[in-house]
């Protein structure tokens, strides 16, 4: 993962331990559950079959207990929106990424600078694929914000998109769920082919999902 020119992100549409037996088997860096209805005996089946692949939860609306759980269930990361309350901020044992949405507010956007947080998810486009106007968002958020950038992608994307998506500086993508092992491998060999280096806005991506085998970074 240290060599990748971008991470690798695998959804699932929920917290499913079956699931993440196929993700971690697809060569990915990590996955993300998009749901946060859980329990800490499934978190912690998940957290087991996947093995040496990170594992968060998007925690939209969660309460504080229920973060708590997740803590001590042995997730890696949690994925929160804005809305989410500030002594989220304060979690120890966990990595913390904030979700944006493309139309966030320009001061807003430059303010996030200032959490002290791991990185930052883009959330999805409604078209079906990614036009000239996402990529003109997508690169002022990284132009604005100084830490990793994130991309949920809204379905999976050719070679040529995700070339444009690392040239801006985008660290990663995630990949729509309920993806076939077959598609997540191409996904793999499309990153692995990007050059490394090179002409790229941002050299400093440095993402980091933290683990509690170790870290995986870029």
């Amino acid at each position: 993962s240290k060599s990748s020119a971008m991470l690798l992100i695998a959804a699932l549409a929920g917290v499913d331990a079956k699931g993440a037996g196929v993700v971690a088997d697809s060569k990915v860096d990590a996955w993300l559950a998009l749901s946060g209805s859980f329990t800490a005996r499934i978190i912690r089946k998940v957290v087991e079959s996947t093995g040496d692949v990170p594992f968060g939860v998007f925690v939209k609306g969660m309460s504080e207990n229920k973060i708590n759980e997740l803590v001590s269930s042995g997730c890696d990361f949690m994925v929160f929106d804005i809305k989410m309350p500030g002594a989220s901020l304060h979690k120890e044992g966990i990595g913390k990424f904030l979700m944006i949405e493309p139309s966030l507010e320009q001061g807003l956007v430059k303010a996030i600078n200032n959490l002290d947080i791991d990185g930052v998810f883009i959330n999805r486009a409604e078209e079906s694929f990614i036009t000239v106007e996402h990529l003109l968002i997508y690169q002022r958020f990284s132009d604005l914000v100084n830490k990793p950038v994130i991309i949920i992608l809204p379905s999976l994307i050719m070679g040529a998109e995700l070339s444009n998506l690392w040239q801006i500086g985008i660290a990663g993508v995630v990949a729509p769920p309920a993806q076939p092992t077959e598609t997540l491998a191409e996904l793999r060999k499309m990153i692995d082919n990007l050059p490394q280096g090179g002409n790229r806005r941002r050299g400093n991506g440095g993402v980091i999902l933290p683990h509690y085998g170790g870290g995986m970074d870029i």
